[in-house]
Formats: structure tokens, C-alpha cells, sequence
């Protein structure tokens, strides 16, 4: 049995120390699987927060507008603002004007964006593989469902 202040001891449901305990070990993983992730993506020449950006900007069927970017992702305008800068210096994204309102700027993926698209999917995938390597694939599956819920159970909350 485990002690009482040990990782794999939680105590009873809901109760602070578990709560605590859970919080500590969910930033744990997170941070780990950041680490595995900018490894990943390292050679590529990316950064997570740009990989997000990419993906999200080709998971619209238009151009989005930066607006509609911020408000997917979660994030203040300048953040974007900021990783569009940099996915357009490297050719993956391009900023295009409106065709229906010339103050609204819309943002394109290239071909480059979509062959950096391409490559990291394998790289995720091994991330994935890294991470999940402990846990069985009815494992996996509790995981997923419990990470919907905590996910979809989320209040909206602006940064």
C-alpha cells in the first residue's frame, strides 16, 4: 500500500490533498509532454504554440481572420499576431486581404504550411507513442474519455 504523501496515494475523492496531488501530477505531464513536443518539433524549426496556430488556421474550410484564430485558440489577439508573424517569415502562412471588407485581413496557409503539416504528423504521433508507451489500450481509452470530460467541462475563460 502506498503512504499517505506518496505520488501514487491520493486519499479519499474530492478531498484537498487528492485535489492537490491531482493538479500536481496533471502540470507534471503537461510540462513533460511540452519537453517531448519542442524535441519533436525542434528540427522542423517550430514551436508548439506555432504548430497549434498551423493546425488550427488549416482546420478552417476559409481563410480565417485573426479574430476568429484568438477566440479558437483561446488566446489575447497579440499572441496571434505574434506566431503569424513568425509562420509567415518561415513561408507557412501568408496574410491575405478581405475580398468583401478591406480592413479585415484573413490568414492563408501555403504549400510550405501544409508540407510542415505533413511532416509533423509522424512527429506527433511519436510524441503520442512516448507518453501513452505505460498504459494499456483500455487504458488509453479511460484516459481519453476522462480528458473529454475534463476538457468539455471547462468554463469559457478568456487569457
Amino acid at each position: 500500500m502506498d503512504a499517505p504523501d506518496s505520488p501514487g496515494s491520493l486519499g479519499s475523492p474530492g478531498s484537498p490533498d487528492t485535489d492537490g496531488m491531482l493538479a500536481e501530477q496533471l502540470l507534471r505531464l503537461t510540462r513533460r509532454l511540452h519537453r517531448i513536443q519542442s524535441r519533436q518539433l525542434e528540427p522542423i524549426d517550430i514551436t508548439p504554440a506555432q504548430f497549434r496556430l498551423l493546425r488550427t488556421v488549416a482546420s478552417y474550410d476559409a481563410a480565417p481572420r485573426m479574430a476568429d484564430l484568438a477566440r479558437r485558440l483561446d488566446v489575447v489577439p497579440r499572441a496571434v499576431t505574434t506566431l503569424v508573424d513568425a509562420l509567415e517569415a518561415s513561408g507557412r502562412v501568408r496574410r491575405a486581404p478581405d475580398p468583401d471588407s478591406r480592413r479585415v485581413v484573413r490568414i492563408e496557409i501555403t504549400d510550405e504550411g501544409r508540407a510542415t503539416l505533413r511532416s509533423l504528423r509522424s512527429a506527433r504521433r511519436a510524441v503520442a507513442e512516448e507518453i501513452l508507451a505505460p498504459l494499456t489500450a483500455d487504458q488509453r481509452e479511460v484516459l481519453g474519455g476522462l480528458l473529454s470530460a475534463l476538457v468539455d467541462g471547462m468554463p469559457e475563460r478568456r487569457c
